[in-house]
Order: structure tokens, then C-alpha cells, then sequence
């Protein structure tokens, strides 16, 4: 076999391979032996079929097989050979080829770039932390009492209010007709909450027990029942009774609502469960601080080809938030070109922290072990209160998506290694300030590695 290497720029190489015509014959004449000894021809015992024969009816399969297992041992050749290491799985082109003579190929290669090793310890990265004062708790506590409330009649004459429920019954039409699913008796619907049509709870603030009412509204262009988006229909609409909240004291039978022995037991868990949102949102930000100095520190060539791949799947999720009418407003109002080139930054940057993060757990052994996999699996299985079960047998059943967890740990795990090597100063701010996005941070998000 004959290798030239026929191009070196940047991170891409192109090999021309030769492979002679009596290495592919004497592989097409092995295998065909291999095959006499198998097949059954009427007239011939196993192992005594005339070799013309054989080539006249397996010969140009067999080819094929040979062909195809000498262009693999070509490019395992020369990546070895030449000491490569693909970004990529190489691409191979046959240049040329005729019938019994020499196979010609050309064997493109994209490599990873050699990144060296990282020095950390000019990186200088803010971490935001905020106190939990008392109002937070009070504020979490208060929420918590009106998931809890009930409702009293009102006593007094008066008309309903935002904040009371009225009971009604109501029955839907659309063009005088009543639809389907557009009725209902005995329901209580509290004014001011939105769960209902826009429009209609405002139609019935002002109205009275005993009052009959025809609510005019107009269905959400999204609506779900394609025959109702967008249509205007009416209500109508018997106000039954009116009530009100019902306060729920905050006090030791609040807690022991949510399942704890006091007040006080509940108040600290309400304080470690903010403790825990302001550590996560802290990290967060940290994080995107951490990668933003990292992308504006190492400028290491990339492989186009993990670019090309990165973008396709950026690209992909983008059409199809345009399909389903959720791009962001900023996204609506550029023209195409300047969407490829935006989100190909974005590609770029993704790839390039990835094969850094990837390089930093390489060189220092940091790797995803069964207990972080435990740890992330019990968090997703948190996260679905009632369907815990459900959410466990659907990750034991895909093992796929079990493996999705496994790079945003890795990438974590490394973040945070980086992070005992930079400089990390902590600074103080307010609660607001640390739930609420930093200006560009959604866009900054969006450019992290995406956990590959």
C-alpha cells in the first residue's frame, strides 16, 4: 500500500492511498476459498468448485467486500502511521478503480487541535451569593397558606370581586350552537386567577348571586381545538353563589399540612429549600462567568466538520421553534443569513469549550462514576412529585436516556475542578439581583456547551 500525504493546512489532512491489484486479488481469491468450502453447487462436492466459477458467481460481490475492507485498513493505516487523531470519522473517496487493477483513494482527515496544557490561574471569576432574610420565608409561608385556602360564602349583598369565587353553571356556543366540552354545572371559578378563557372572569366581576349573564369572548389563536382558536363564541352564564377565601392561620396545623411537627420545623425548611435555589442559581452564574472567560481566553483552532454538526443541531431545534411559533422576538426580527451567522458563533463556541472541558477531564482523570448517575437520576425522579415511579421505570427502560445524563455531569464536574484553580471572589447581592438574569445572560446561555 502507498500513502502520500497530499495536503497539511491547519487542523486537515488528505492522504492519497494506493492499494496494488494483486494485494485486492489475492484477498478476493482467499475469501472466494473461504467460500467454496460453504456453499452447495448441484454437481460439485463442498471445497471442489472450480475457481472460474466461483468468480463468475460470487466474484463481483466478494470484490465489494474486499474493496470496502481495504479502504478501512487504509484509513486505520494511516491514522496509526501518521500518529492522527480524528475529530472525526475520516471521509474516503475511491479516485480511481478499474476491475482486477489497483484501488486509488483519497482519505481526508479533520484533527482535534493539540490544546496543550491549561493554565487556570489568571481566570478571574465573580461568584454572587445573597443572605435569606426573614421576608423570603414569611413570603414562601404566605404562599403556602393560600395553596391551602378554602372559600365562605359571602354573607352581605354585595357584587363579586377579583380575588372571590363564584359558583356558576355555564353552557358554550359558538354561532348559537352549543359546542363540545363548553359546559359545565357547580364550578367554582375564582375571578383574577386567568385559568379561564381571556376576558371571561372579567365579564363576571360586578355580577351578583342569582344573576344571569352572556359572556362574549374570543378564543387564543393557539388554542388547542383547532375549530375554536381564534373564533369569537359566547357564555351562557348563571351566577349561583358567591364566596370568598377563607384565610388559613399560619401556624403549627399549617405545618403539619406539609408534613412537619411545628411552625418552626417548617420555617427551616423553608429556609433550606431558598438556601438550595440561591446555591443553584449562584452556580449557574458562575458557571456561565467561568465559561465566558474561558471562550475569551483559549482561541484554539477547531475542526469545521464538529462545527458542521454542532450548527445541523442547533439549526434543527431552531426551525422547529419557528414551526411551532416560539422563536424569541429578537430571533423573529432577523433575516436568515444573520440567524446562520449568529448560531454559528454560537456553534463555534460550543465546540471549542467542549473539546477544552473534554481535554481538562481527559488530562486529570475526571470521569462520571455510578453514584453521580444515581445522584442525577434521583434528581430527575425529584422533579416529578407524584410521578416518581413513572419517571423511574422510563429511565430503567432507556438506557439512552440514561446516558443523556451523563455528559452535563461530566461537564460539571469539570467546571468545577477549573473553578479550585481560578481565582473566585465572592460579592454580595441582593435576592432580586441572583434570581433574576444578568443583562445578555439568556444569550450567554444559549453559547454554553450544551453538555457535549
Amino acid at each position: 500500500m502507498q500513502v502520500t500525504e497530499t495536503l497539511t493546512e491547519d487542523l486537515k489532512r488528505e492522504f492519497k492511498v494506493v492499494v496494488p491489484a494483486d494485494t485486492l486479488n489475492e484477498k478476493a481469491e482467499a475469501r472466494l476459498t473461504e467460500v467454496s468450502s460453504q456453499v452447495r453447487i448441484p454437481g460439485f462436492r463442498p471445497g471442489k468448485v472450480p475457481m472460474s466459477l466461483l468468480k463468475k458467481r460470487f466474484g463481483g460481490h466478494i470484490m465489494g467486500e474486499v474493496l470496502e475492507q481495504a479502504a478501512q485498513e487504509a484509513v486505520d493505516s494511516v491514522v496509526k502511521d501518521h500518529d492522527l487523531r480524528p475529530a472525526l470519522q475520516p471521509k474516503v473517496e475511491v479516485s480511481d478503480y478499474e476491475p482486477e487493477g489497483e484501488l486509488s483513494l483519497t482519505i481526508a482527515v479533520e484533527l482535534l487541535p493539540d490544546i496543550g496544557t491549561p493554565d487556570f490561574s489568571d481566570i478571574v471569576v465573580e461568584r454572587d451569593v445573597a443572605e435569606i432574610g426573614d421576608e423570603a420565608v414569611d413570603n414562601a409561608l404566605e404562599r403556602l397558606a393560600n395553596a391551602r385556602r378554602s372559600s365562605e360564602p359571602v354573607t352581605e349583598d354585595r357584587p363579586a370581586a377579583s380575588g372571590d369565587v363564584v359558583v356558576i353553571d355555564f353552557l358554550g356556543k359558538k354561532d348559537g350552537e352549543p359546542f363540545t366540552g363548553g359546559a359545565a354545572e357547580d364550578y367554582a371559578l375564582e375571578l383574577g386567577s386567568n385559568t379561564f378563557i381571556p376576558g371571561f372572569e372579567d365579564e363576571l366581576i360586578g355580577a351578583r348571586a342569582g344573576e344571569e349573564k352572556v359572556v362574549t369572548v374570543t378564543f387564543p389563536q393557539d388554542y388547542g381545538a383547532e375549530d375554536l382558536a381564534g373564533q369569537e363564541v359566547t357564555f351562557d352564564v348563571t351566577v349561583k353563589e358567591l364566596r370568598q377565601p377563607a384565610a388559613v392561620p399560619i401556624d403549627d396545623d399549617l405545618a403539619k399540612m406539609y408534613g412537619r411537627e411545628t411552625l418552626d420545623d417548617l420555617r427551616q425548611a423553608i429556609r433550606d429549600q431558598i438556601a438550595q435555589e440561591y446555591q443553584r442559581a449562584s452556580r449557574e452564574r458562575t458557571k456561565r462567568r467561568l465559561l465566558d472567560r474561558l471562550a475569551e481566553k483559549f482561541t484554539h483552532p477547531i475542526p469545521e466538520g464538529l462545527v458542521d454538526v454542532e450548527f445541523d443541531t442547533i439549526w434543527k431545534q431552531l426551525m422547529e421553534a419557528k414551526e411551532r411559533d416560539q422563536l424569541e422576538d429578537d430571533d423573529k426580527a432577523k433575516s436568515e443569513d444573520e440567524l446562520r451567522a449568529e448560531y454559528r458563533t454560537i456553534a463555534e463556541r460550543r465546540v471549542r469549550l467542549g473539546l477544552l472541558l473534554a481535554k481538562v477531564g481527559e488530562d486529570n482523570g475526571i470521569a462520571v462514576t455510578q453514584d453521580d448517575m444515581n445522584q442525577a437520576l434521583a434528581e430527575q425522579v425529584r422533579s416529578y412529585p407524584g410521578h416518581e415511579q413513572a419517571v423511574l421505570n422510563y429511565y430503567r427502560q432507556n438506557p439512552q436516556a440514561m446516558e443523556e445524563l451523563r455528559p452535563p455531569i461530566f461537564e460539571n464536574k469539570v467546571v468545577d475542578y477549573i473553578l479550585e484553580l481560578a481565582q473566585v471572589t465572592e460579592r454580595t447581592v441582593t435576592p432580586d439581583e441572583l434570581m433574576n438574569p444578568e443583562p445578555a445572560e439568556a444569550e450567554t446561555a444559549s453559547a454554553e456547551t450544551d453538555g457535549s
